[in-house]
């Protein structure tokens, strides 16, 4: 850590640091509250998860497989056929707002997750 001063402007007192070291101590306080939402429960997703939803064409799948499920309890799960839910991740259809929302519910992720 560089030196750090102390200076008064206008009767109030200021302190001076390097700027990289202020860069370090914003980027440590982003990075406490961070660890604080997962000591909090907040789930986080491996990296090789996030880089397949980059790529993928279709990311109910990438989540459903993640999350160890099948089409089947998948379908069940969000209230549609398999057959319907297997066409929504082929692409062939697109699903309602109220079908998707439901999809994302049960595999515990926000509509965004799931749609681009």
């Amino acid at each position: 850590m560089g030196e750090v001063r102390k200076t008064i402007i206008d009767g109030e007192t200021y302190v001076l640091v390097p700027e990289e070291d202020y860069e370090d101590l914003i980027d440590t306080i982003a990075a406490e509250r961070i660890m604080a939402r997962v000591r909090a429960g907040e789930e986080t997703w491996p990296a090789e998860l996030v880089y397949e939803l980059f790529e993928t064409d279709s990311r109910i799948r990438t989540f459903r497989t993640y999350r160890k499920m099948t089409v089947s309890e998948l379908a069940e799960a969000a209230g549609i056929s398999q057959p319907y839910l297997s066409e929504i991740e082929s692409g062939k259809k697109t699903g309602s707002v109220d079908v998707l929302k439901r999809i994302a519910s049960a595999l515990k992720v926000d509509l965004d997750d799931i749609v681009i």
